[in-house]
């Protein structure tokens, strides 16, 4: 089993608060609305409030699923560390997947996201990082663009 990192950081239009929202602890209401995949739901166990702890699985129309646990979450500062521990995301190339997100406020209103994700592999597996980057990119563009047409979303 090895490990590889990736970093992103990626500008955004709206406030860290708001992306924080709407991707993290507002997720099931807002992500299937503006979700390049195809989702259906995202139930969080525990009485459906983003804690630590709690699972969050998103299921996709084509009947799979994904299973990420919040290791971690601070809502005042806009960060968030989870793992994705279930789905055919993983195959057999990847034990686990941990995100460390982060939504910082930049100078001009709106925000910049960071993420590192550590890719806890099953033997020697190569990965490649415009692949993943690609993936990250376009869930957090297709928010952005979703929050700065529709204002009073995550207001």
């Amino acid at each position: 089993m090895g490990v590889k990192s990736f970093f992103h950081e990626v500008k955004a239009n709206v406030s860290p608060s708001r992306l924080f929202k709407a991707l993290i602890t507002d997720a099931p209401n807002v992500v299937p609305k503006f979700a390049p995949l195809p989702i259906t739901s995202i139930d969080i166990s525990g009485g459906g409030v983003v804690h630590a702890g709690c699972i969050m699985q998103t299921n996709f129309k084509d009947g799979t699923h994904m299973k990420y646990k919040v290791d971690a979450i601070d809502i005042e500062n806009n960060v968030c560390k989870y793992t994705l521990i279930e789905g055919v995301q993983l195959g057999d190339k990847f034990e686990k997947i941990v995100y460390d997100v982060k939504f910082e406020a930049s100078d001009d209103e709106g925000c910049v996201f960071k993420q590192t994700s550590e890719y806890h592999t099953k033997g020697d597996v190569e990965t490649i990082e415009e692949e993943i980057k690609q993936q990250t990119i376009g869930v957090f563009k297709a928010c952005d663009q979703y929050l700065t047409a529709n204002p009073h979303v995550c207001a």
